[in-house]
């Protein structure tokens, strides 16, 4: 099969288009003719190896990428089940968790993978998976929006950003999203009730705090997202794209943690976590026509490194997906 692999850390350039083994799958996996695979911010903090304690907590590898080809999120048929599997059988279509997604195939948990709807295209299924799922987590369980919660979402037009806006309006809240000119009436077309162009307004001067504030982007300090949230307020912290190549997004949710306990305010990471109900829940919505996913653009799998320097630059409108098949 052919697959996009990377033998060491570094720019998009040392990735290579070559042909490689299936991928082996056990009793309990199924494998997956992909068609689509989503580009996450998690994918170049992988690329590159940073920041750098990541590597010295095991989650990239030491002095190596830990996993050979890269991705996460696909869509596509299933090809073979293991053993073991129910429930799941060859040419079923599927969305879901599949490590070494940019590939032609994929082996994936047969329980990380859930029907992909008749309504969407490969590329609108695979890029659900981890921006919907992150931002599900990030409103309802950690953030605890309830109708009728002011909401402010930083990073408002990114993957998570564009996936929490909808999820948060279905859920009754009064949603503000943050983002830049170009993308005001996007946030308005996805059920934003405000907007904030960061190119003209600072957020965190608000006379009006919110409820709840989710940052996806960790370009404030802590401080001032505190003074723009009530005094009983929550702050959700998602690590996805912050800056920062020797500690990233860890120094900053270490503090939060810390200031925590002496605050009235609730400071929250936002965990990371692979859950077939979280997609369940998501395609449910989709199904109800309260949640559509956002794409940017697309690249064919032989421009995966172009696609990721897209990505990394942090200027994407929702989701860029690479098309497989």
């Amino acid at each position: 099969m052919k697959a996009i692999v990377q033998e060491r850390f570094g720019p998009p350039d040392v990735l290579r288009l070559v042909d490689t083994d299936l991928p082996e799958f056990g009793a309990y996996d199924v494998l997956v003719r992909v068609h689509a695979a989503a580009l996450n911010p998690y994918d170049w903090h992988m690329l590159r190896g940073d920041p750098l304690v990541a590597r010295l907590m095991g989650g990239v590898g030491l002095t190596k990428p830990k996993t050979r080809v890269a991705g996460i999120d696909a869509a596509g048929r299933v090809e073979a089940v293991g053993a073991s599997v129910r429930g799941l059988r060859p040419g079923d279509e599927v969305l879901g968790f599949c490590p070494g997604a940019f590939a032609e195939y994929a082996r994936a948990e047969a329980d990380k993978v859930v029907p992909k709807l008749a309504s969407l295209t490969f590329a609108q299924a695979a890029a659900v998976p981890m921006a919907a799922s992150t931002a599900l987590r990030g409103v309802r369980d950690v953030g605890e929006v309830r109708a009728g919660d002011r909401l402010l979402v930083n990073g408002a037009a990114g993957g998570v950003g564009t996936y929490a806006v909808q999820i948060a309006a279905a859920l009754g809240a009064e949603v503000t999203g943050v983002c830049s000119t170009r993308n005001v009436e996007l946030m308005r077309s996805i059920g934003a009730a405000h907007v904030v162009d960061y190119t003209t307004e600072d957020f965190t001067d608000t006379r009006a705090p919110y409820d709840v504030i989710l940052d996806n982007v960790g370009n404030q300090p802590l401080s001032r997202l505190r003074r723009a949230l009530t005094p009983t307020g929550t702050l959700v912290l998602n690590a996805g794209g912050s800056p920062g190549r020797v500690v990233g997004a860890v120094g900053p949710m270490l503090r939060a943690v810390v200031v925590n306990g002496f605050v009235r305010q609730r400071l929250r990471p936002l965990p990371t976590k692979q859950n077939r109900e979280e997609l369940l829940t998501l395609t449910g919505l989709i199904a109800d026509g309260k949640l559509t996913p956002v794409l940017d653009r697309t690249y064919p799998l032989e421009d995966t490194a172009e696609g990721l320097r897209h990505v990394e630059q942090g200027h994407a409108r929702g989701k860029i997906v690479i098309t497989v098949a």
